[in-house]
């Protein structure tokens, strides 16, 4: 990622060196960022009946940068950090 952009964690602006930090090409987040995770298959089975939905927390990140003139956004899918 080189030049500017944005950074939004559900809709909400993020600061870098406040909120997050750019290591190379990578985003590292101050606060760990929830995940959906997969569903069982009693859960899938239960919400193609209807029966239930589905209302675990989930982090959404979008990246706002500009190309050509041309604001884009590009959805970010949050990955667990490597054990050290």
């Amino acid at each position: 990622m080189q030049g500017a952009f944005e950074v939004f964690v559900n809709g909400v602006q993020q600061r870098p060196g406040v909120d997050f930090d750019q290591v190379g090409r990578r985003l590292v987040f101050r606060r760990e960022l929830a995940r959906e995770g997969k569903l069982g298959f009693w859960r899938w089975a239960s919400m193609s009946l209807g029966v239930a939905g589905t209302y675990r927390k989930h982090d959404s990140v979008d990246l706002v940068y500009t190309s050509d003139g041309r604001r884009t956004v590009v959805s970010l899918e949050p990955t667990r950090p490597a054990p050290l």
